[in-house]
């Protein structure tokens, strides 16, 4: 009968009883609690209004979050200046991007932010505490949003930690043995952001786009799992966006990179034991230095506790061959099998302990990462079926065609899944998807806060100041970003009356072949004719006087012009 009581006045929160709710108050149904946030308005409290049930995990239920609600303390905001009002908006369109972004979990009952070996190995005291207090801080994606509730052990219970990445579960058979198939990951809050803006590590060692996978097996009783890890070279570098397809890296050179370096790998040693290091980046052009640095940094440490191999996966693989995949696999089997996985049989014992873990890294620890991931989960997902009896002795795993084709696609699920989140847009490897805007993103795009700074109010890394005048909302631009779009807007033009004032010189013959043809227009600088153009032959820009920007044209025959 207990309630939970907010004063919308004090902010305070406290317990009362049912009966002491009046009767006239409106009642509405919520799901769970993410917690609250302070804006320029005032608090805020974040509930969960949709949910879908993902399926169950040990008898217990597991949910997606798929729809949230932002209700404000305040009864009115009319106490605002026109800039506060102005940037309330603007903070409460970056938090309702960050609850868009799919792959918010939950359950009531169990604790979904660690795994079986972890709560294995915890005292029964351990057992005893609330989800809130006993969560992994790495994984609980509203730990700053609940900070009120966890000061007070009476409010654990309507507190509920929720986690950010990927879940799917599944019940299947081979050999008409039944068993759940679950694949868990778990993107950590520390150090979190978006692809190109978030690199390399911070200063307590949390490396961006840290995901954390398991694999589950539940046969008779008898549970199985084996973990992986994924997370950006932990060392200083950046890759900032500019006007490149793909910006050069850059690694720091004014930081201590070993310092941040062994904290990030005794943290990761402590957590999971030894550390097999799988480095996926290319061993040529701008990625060359990253793969370098990376071990010859493994190299100085020296930690018996490390092992680094690297493996260019775009020169092994290159023009599909996607069989030499399986030289990697043979050079980590017997690493493999050193580290084994985790193991209880349905007396609740112990039978094996995974002594390590693979941590493989890509440029954006996504495409190429995944697909490693999902061939070293499936070698040990062979092994731990076939000792559980349901595979046969010499039985492949491969063979089984419909357990492989959901095997492959909850992998590739889990792809997108994770691409989305840092990248924003669905894994290459797999089917290529673009999200979608709601209306709160069309506000947000109008306005220069990207999304890296929502995750950041969100998390708590940036915390608002209701009685702040100096918002970076409102810090001043230098003026050369503020000319970038007139001149943009001022040398598209320039480029199209070239385009125009050259056609009128020369009737041009589209090319009766399928090929591509190029055109280049230089934009003259003076008010005079513009510089010949030619169907399939560059103009030299420097033969030109006084020429500017220039624009590439690829027509095709029967495609529409495009200009890129």
């Amino acid at each position: 009968n207990d309630v939970l009581a907010i004063d919308r006045v004090s902010t305070e929160v406290t317990l009362t009883v049912k009966k002491d709710i009046p009767p006239s108050a409106v009642t509405r149904q919520i799901y769970g609690i993410l917690g609250t946030i302070r804006l320029v308005a005032g608090t805020y409290l974040i509930v969960i209004t949709k949910k879908r049930k993902v399926g169950e995990f040990f008898n217990h239920v597991v949910w997606k979050a798929t729809d949230f609600d932002i209700l404000s303390y305040k009864k009115t905001i009319l106490h605002l200046t026109d800039i506060q009002l102005q940037d309330n908006k603007i903070f409460l369109a970056m938090i309702s991007h960050v609850l868009s972004v799919d792959g918010f979990y939950f359950s009531t009952t169990y604790d979904l932010t660690h795994t079986l070996q972890r709560l294995a190995n915890t005292s029964p005291e351990f057992q005893e505490m609330s989800l809130l207090e006993r969560a992994d801080p790495r994984f609980v994606w509203n730990g700053h949003l609940l900070r009120e509730f966890a000061s007070q052990p009476e409010l654990h219970r309507f507190a509920i930690p929720v986690m950010h990445g990927f879940i799917v579960m599944h019940s299947c058979s081979i050999n008409g043995k039944y068993f759940d198939w679950i694949l868990i990951s778990r993107r950590s809050c520390f150090r979190a952001g978006v692809r190109y803006y978030v690199r390399g590590i911070d200063s307590e060692g949390h490396a961006a786009n840290f995901v954390e996978t398991e694999q589950i097996v539940h046969y008779n009783g008898s549970k199985a799992s084996f973990v992986q890890t994924r997370g950006s070279i932990p060392f200083f570098w950046s890759q900032r966006p500019n006007l490149k397809y793909k910006p050069k890296p850059q690694i720091s050179k004014t930081v201590n990179h070993m310092d941040g370096f062994q904290r990030h790998f005794d943290s990761q040693i402590i957590s999971y034991g030894k550390q097999m290091i799988v480095n996926l980046v290319n061993q040529k052009g701008s990625e060359k230095p990253l793969e370098q640095t990376f071990a010859q940094m493994v190299k100085s440490l020296g930690n018996g506790m490390l092992r680094y191999i690297a493996f260019d996966f775009h020169k092994e693989c290159s023009h599909m061959r996607w069989d030499r995949l399986q030289i990697l696999l043979d050079r980590l089997a017997e690493q493999q099998d050193e580290f084994g996985y985790f193991l209880v049989d349905s007396d609740g014992k112990v039978v094996t302990q995974q002594e390590g873990t693979f941590r493989s890294n890509c440029m954006d620890c996504l495409d190429r990462t995944n697909v490693i991931q999902s061939l070293l989960a499936r070698r040990s997902l062979q092994a731990q079926l076939q000792r559980l009896g349901v595979l046969h002795v010499g039985q492949r795993l491969e063979e089984q065609a419909e357990f492989e084709k959901l095997y492959k696609n909850a992998w590739a699920d889990n792809a997108n899944a994770c691409a989305k989140q840092y990248a924003g847009t669905g894994a290459l490897k797999t089917d290529f998807t673009r999200r979608g805007y709601n209306p709160i993103d069309k506000f947000l795009e109008k306005y220069p806060i990207k999304e890296f700074d929502a995750i950041d109010l969100f998390l708590g890394n940036y915390a608002v100041d209701e009685v702040d005048s100096l918002s970076p909302l409102h810090v001043q631009k230098d003026w050369k970003f503020l000319a970038l779009p007139i001149i943009m807007v001022v040398a598209f033009s320039m480029c199209i009356i070239c385009l125009l004032m050259a056609g009128k010189g020369e009737q041009l013959h589209w090319p009766t072949k399928r090929r591509w043809t190029e055109f280049v227009c230089v934009e003259s600088s003076l008010v005079g004719m513009a510089p010949q153009v030619t169907p399939g032959v560059s103009t030299d820009l420097f033969s030109t006087p006084a020429c500017g920007l220039s624009l590439s044209l690829f027509l095709k025959e029967s495609f529409p012009l495009c200009m890129v």
